[in-house]
């Protein structure tokens, strides 16, 4: 599975980005998806995680409430909607997948993307 993260950019505190991720696998709906990032000086974390078929998501407590994850397996895309943007959001921003969206969770991956970097000014 090949993965595309788009949409990065610099943003105001309080202010939206969607991420864009297009993944290209003839068995789309095989994998799980989600979103990582790292930010300067610090581990990778998991941010949001959604299952194949997209009816179950799983997100860190830090974003929940402000950000959405969502997939179009027809188009083999997947979305981030961030609202609400912190400085603390700022990081270079990943999408992933695997078997689980559990386990994606879990930081436990098999395929990654390049990422896309998200600047939040104050």
């Amino acid at each position: 599975v090949q993965l595309q993260a788009s949409g990065g950019g610099l943003v105001q505190a309080g202010g939206s980005l969607r991420l864009s991720c297009a993944a290209a696998a003839r068995t789309f709906t095989s994998y799980a998806v989600g979103w990582f990032r790292q930010a300067p000086g610090k581990e990778r974390e998991f941010v949001a995680a959604t299952s194949r078929g997209g009816s179950g998501s799983r997100y860190a407590d830090s974003v929940k409430g402000r950000f959405t994850i969502s997939r179009d397996n027809v188009k083999n895309m997947v979305y981030l909607q961030m609202g609400g943007l912190k400085p603390e959001d700022t990081a270079v921003y990943y999408c992933a997948a695997g078997p689980d969206y559990n386990n994606l969770a879990l930081k436990r991956a098999d395929y990654w993307g390049q990422g896309t970097l998200v600047t939040v000014s104050s």
